[in-house]
């Protein structure tokens, strides 16, 4: 077994100010294992983002922009999280929640463009 030590004394991390944690849980029941990257940038970015209640109100276009995502990109990411049970979303406010007892199943990439085939099937069809 490896002994821990801190190796930099001086620079031991502590909360001051904001509030920001992943409970140790995210990556050992396979939580962090079941989101893409993009699930997993606007995740970390909330938990940053948020207070101690889990809360926080940036707007779509803000999330985009610091992300540098396509709003497609932050829509299917963030409707994935939600359907995962890791965010709460009003329209305005997101919640950062409690881990689910149940690790969230990772999502398949045929879930995940099924809506993005079938806009573009509706488009062709469109199409003159």
């Amino acid at each position: 077994m490896i002994k821990k030590r801190i190796l930099n004394p001086e620079r031991i991390r502590r909360i001051d100010g904001g509030f920001a944690f992943i409970p140790h849980r995210f990556l050992t029941d396979g939580f962090l294992s079941v989101l893409n990257p993009s699930q997993q940038q606007l995740y970390f970015f909330l938990v940053l983002a948020a207070d101690r209640h889990g809360l926080s109100f940036y707007s779509y276009d803000r999330i985009c922009n610091l992300l540098q995502m396509s709003l497609d990109q932050y829509i299917e990411a963030r409707n994935d999280l939600i359907e995962k049970d890791l965010i709460a979303f009003d329209g305005t406010i997101f919640q950062v929640l409690e881990l689910p007892r149940i690790q969230p199943k990772k999502t398949t990439p045929a879930q995940t463009s099924a809506l993005k085939d079938l806009i573009q099937q509706c488009v062709k069809e469109v199409e003159p």
